[in-house]
């Protein structure tokens, strides 16, 4: 099936139909809540603004800054003209946003001052205008022999009511349809090869992944949404942002780095009603709330025991509901794979959570079932507007590349024809780059990436990914990487020095216990993933935005 490709329509229709519910707030500010009808509103103000410097639908418009409400302003503005959003991680250095901006070819920047401070405006010559999201005020403007943009700026008030003699009304929100296979965004991310691509994402895209969560009521009029993922991240922007503002959810950014924390807090006074994480924060809270308490030896005692340990599990998980606000439908887990024993005990305990799979390339999705019919270790069924391929002899049993093609996949990558072709064959299937298996009812199971891959000297193929899962889940490890040296397998551990220092570990402690983990994990693996020997490392593992590491700097 093909999820209706108007997706500007769907955003007028919804502005308009939640004219006076809550649209769009900060955390820590609820004061500042705007309404669907100031959300209309502002998003016309950008749009005489672009009309103004020129901006034509399919331009380039580049966005960079951490979480807030005018971010997301900016970025529906862009979409609802018909131009091309370049939404840019902050985390980048100033030199990849730079190289982005015009690669992109924008001709347009809203960023936060704070960032705008590091860039070198003379190295970014397609660039005619300069915003800042903190302020609304144009840092910048190039001589383009009109009026200038910041006399424009000033006078916009007066200008929009001009147009708007009679007031802004539902009826003023009325937008420009878009072709399905005219580009919305391109999406820059540097993956975990070290090379950053333009993903081309098409309004029809936008519609597949919005449109199934439309259907799938993930989100509803009135739901409540906590947005905490980068809107940058194709996730995080599908499913806490743009299916929310199509439904007249009410979206609370979490504009701060979301530590566990202070996260809690947050979901506390929220309360959203679908949290969409990755499973970093999941794990995180496991490891330093759940297992501490589930190994201490009375509950360990009472755990052995039948019915008793059902007690405690629902008590766990209460609590577990509890600290997530208490008023959700699902924790929907994407983004990285989680944990096998982080997704058995949360299995165990009923935990309201499911595992979805996508990519940047498909804007995101590829895969979703929703949790009361989750199947631990898949990652959902294929979506009806998209099909999945295994390049493997046996596709049930035996792990081969997952390839997929719908809807929801990208035009290809901007200006990199090469890099295109290399992932598309000549039937029209995008190769993912993971492995996997599918079963007859359509449900998806990952087993890693084909280039992390490991090929053993008896001809086993070795996942990486589910030794270090393991791994992780040892004393005093904090994360780890498993890597080939020779005919044999190494552990790369950062370990957990916060608690080491709480317990007064010295080096030659953490050697002690890293042996002891190396050879009571190589009991529960098989015996060609044994690991020969584990190496420590000083610090944490340098990752991608979305938290991936970066495996390509340690594979050496």
């Amino acid at each position: 099936m093909i999820y209706d490709d108007d997706i500007i329509g769907i955003y007028a229709r919804s502005f308009r139909d939640n004219w006076e519910l809550p649209a769009l707030s900060l955390y820590g500010a609820p004061e500042q809540t705007i309404t669907y009808e100031q959300l209309s509103r502002r998003i016309a103000r950008i749009h005489l603004l672009f009309k103004e410097v020129g901006i034509k639908p399919g331009d380039k418009v580049a966005l960079t800054g951490k979480n807030t409400p005018t971010w997301i302003t900016v970025f529906m503005a862009t979409i609802t003209y018909g131009a091309t959003i370049v939404p840019i991680l902050p985390e980048f250095n100033h030199n990849d946003m730079q190289h982005i901006i015009n690669h992109s070819e924008s001709e347009m920047l809203f960023i936060d001052e704070t960032l705008w401070e590091n860039l070198d405006v003379s190295e970014m010559p397609l660039i005619r205008v300069v915003i800042s999201l903190n302020s609304r005020k144009v840092i910048h403007e190039r001589d383009m022999n009109k009026t200038p943009v910041t006399k424009f700026v000033k006078s916009l008030t007066r200008r929009f009511n001009k147009v708007y003699p009679d007031g802004f009304k539902p009826e003023n929100v009325d937008y420009r349809r878009q072709p399905g296979d005219a580009i919305a965004e391109i999406n820059y991310t540097s993956g975990t090869t070290g090379f950053s691509k333009g993903v081309m994402i098409k309004f029809a895209n936008i519609a597949g992944n919005v449109g199934y969560g439309i259907e799938s009521k993930l989100h509803y009029r009135g739901s409540r949404c906590l947005a905490f993922l980068p809107l940058a991240h194709a996730y995080g922007c599908a499913f806490d942002l743009l299916t929310p503002l199509a439904t007249g959810s009410h979206i609370t950014v979490f504009g701060r780095v979301p530590t566990p924390r202070l996260l809690l807090d947050a979901l506390d006074k929220v309360k959203p009603s679908l949290i969409c994480c990755v499973p970093l924060i999941l794990e995180k809270i496991y490891r330093k709330q759940i297992v501490p308490m589930i190994t201490r030896r009375p509950i360990r005692w009472a755990l052995a025991i039948p019915y008793l340990d059902s007690v405690i599990f629902s008590k766990i998980r209460n609590r577990l509901v509890d600290a997530f606000g208490g008023e959700f439908s699902q924790v929907i887990v994407g983004g990285a794979p989680i944990n096998g024993e982080v997704e058995e005990f949360l299995y165990k305990i009923k935990f309201p959570f499911t595992v979805g799979y996508g990519m940047t390339e498909c804007a995101p999705l590829i895969s979703y079932t929703p949790q009361s019919e989750f199947i631990p270790t898949s990652c959902g069924h294929v979506l009806p507007n998209m099909e999945v391929r295994i390049d493997s002899a046996d596709p049930v049993r035996i792990p081969g590349e997952i390839c997929v093609r719908g809807q929801n996949v990208m035009a290809g990558y901007y200006k990199n024809k090469e890099a295109t072709e290399a992932v598309f064959d000549s039937d029209g299937w995008l190769h993912t780059g993971d492995m996997g298996t599918l079963s007859a009812d359509n449900t998806l199971f990952i087993k890693g990436r084909c280039k992390t891959m490991i090929l053993s000297a008896n001809g086993q193929n070795i996942y990486p990914e589910e030794i270090e899962a393991k791994l992780n889940n040892m004393p005093f490890v904090s994360e780890s990487l498993v890597m080939q040296r020779g005919n044999g397998l190494v552990a790369l551990v950062y370990p957990d020095y916060e608690q080491g220092d709480g317990e007064k570990m010295t080096a030659k402690d953490f050697e002690r216990v890293m042996e002891i983990n190396r050879q009571e994990l190589n009991k529960i693996v098989a015996p060609y993933e044994q690991i020969q020997s584990i190496r420590l490392v000083p610090e944490e593992f340098e990752k991608t935005p979305k938290k991936s590491i970066k495996r390509y700097l340690y594979d050496v």
